[in-house]
């Protein structure tokens, strides 16, 4: 089969993106609407209590954005009349089933969207496991449940993340990674409707104890590791998008499906300029910690090799000493130690959240990428350069 170029692909398309506000969500909005103005429309699914609120969100948290700079100085005085051409706010939410939408909104979508992309997580590696279920794992059989009622459909895109791998040594293929049942850990095997039911327990049983929101939250987070490491998962994000990847196996039927998975996303390269990020996702936490001097080092590698003696060679021995000459001077200096213990603490729980990924063993196989930028060099070179995502043209 011919393959057919991606900007005219996308051109006279009716596209549902989820997950619009988010960084990457962001990106892809204002990446489709500077390479190919001519989309018919992009339908945003952004959680509101009504379209008007929803729009109200798209024009503050993400066409207000410094991203869309390259875009506004591009039309002038005519930005807004194309961002209102070209860009449509619902409100809704993968959590719920049919996505949250009212029912008008349902039905015309049903019958106008080409491409549904589905970028909706949260992505915090320790959130709460309640959250992170509803949204990264029942939330992509939602969007499933909604693509198959789409009469139009040519494409559908799930983003995930290339860590449902868990920790892995080698060369890990791009196929999926286990099939319904199966994990990691091979004498544990999950059920998602089980997970439903223990999150569903959990929570019963905190309510019942009149558990503050906070007590709440604490527990929930507790819990969504201690599940994911059961079965062989780092963190609750991996876990659930995982599972996510395991209702797209056992759901998706013959829908054209597309699953994406990034490793780890932080700013812009080029476009539409350099630098860009926003909000502390993933590794920022330790980008912006290092800029503050909060973070002066952090436990990595290259050769993978974690030396726990370090860091208690380099912080936690001085700070012992501190402790005792602050004891040994009755209290003369106990800012510092607080101070330095608060950051050690920090640094100490940042390593545990970002071991699986600084001690990380395994190659990512690249080969459908590359086989896919192959082919785009065959059909034009100018449209390789517009939609360039080789790694190899970064100088590190």
């Amino acid at each position: 089969m011919e393959l057919e170029s991606i900007l005219q692909f996308l051109e006279n398309k009716a596209i549902l993106i989820t997950g619009a506000t988010g960084f990457l969500g962001k990106m892809l909005v204002e990446k489709v609407l500077r390479v190919q103005p001519n989309v018919k429309k992009l339908y945003l699914l952004i959680r509101a209590s009504d379209n008007d609120f929803a729009y109200q969100r798209m024009h503050t948290e993400i066409i207000g954005k410094e991203l869309f700079r390259v875009l506004r100085e591009r039309w002038d005085t005519d930005f807004e009349s194309f961002v209102s051409e070209k860009m449509a706010a619902v409100s809704g939410d993968i959590s719920f089933e049919n996505l949250g939408l009212d029912a008008n909104d349902e039905e015309k979508l049903w019958k106008e969207i080409d491409i549904i992309i589905n970028s909706a997580a949260t992505t915090r590696f320790d959130g709460r496991y309640d959250v992170a279920l509803d949204i990264n794992t029942l939330g992509v059989l939602h969007v499933l449940g909604f693509a198959k009622k789409c009469t139009k459909l040519r494409m559908l895109v799930h983003i995930s993340t290339a860590y449902v791998c868990g920790e892995r040594d080698g060369v890990i293929q791009e196929d999926t990674i286990f099939c319904t049942g199966k994990t990691i850990k091979s004498t544990s095997k999950l059920d998602i409707k089980e997970e439903q039911k223990l999150v569903a327990e959990k929570l019963q049983e905190l309510r019942n104890q009149n558990a503050s929101e906070d007590t709440i939250t604490t527990i929930m987070k507790e819990f969504g590791i201690k599940r994911a490491k059961l079965f062989g998962w780092p963190n609750t994000y991996v876990f659930t998008k995982a599972m996510g990847e395991l209702c797209v196996k056992v759901s998706k039927e013959n829908l054209p499906l597309i699953i994406i998975r990034p490793t780890v996303v932080t700013s812009t390269y080029k476009e539409p300029f350099p630098g860009w990020m926003e909000g502390f996702r993933t590794i920022d936490s330790i980008v912006v910690g290092h800029g503050k001097g909060k973070v002066k080092c952090f436990l990595a590698n290259p050769m993978s090799i974690a030396d726990l003696a370090y860091m208690a060679i380099r912080f936690k021995l001085p700070l012992k000493i501190l402790k005792l000459g602050n004891i040994a001077s009755c209290q003369h200096f106990p800012d510092v130690h607080t101070d330095n213990n608060r950051k050690l603490k920090l640094m100490m729980r940042l390593i545990q959240l970002y071991k699986p990924y600084a001690l990380f063993n395994g190659i990512f196989d690249d080969s459908n990428s590359e086989n896919l930028r192959q082919k785009l060099r065959e059909i034009s070179g100018k449209e390789m350069e517009t939609l360039n995502f080789d790694p190899k043209c970064i100088d590190w």
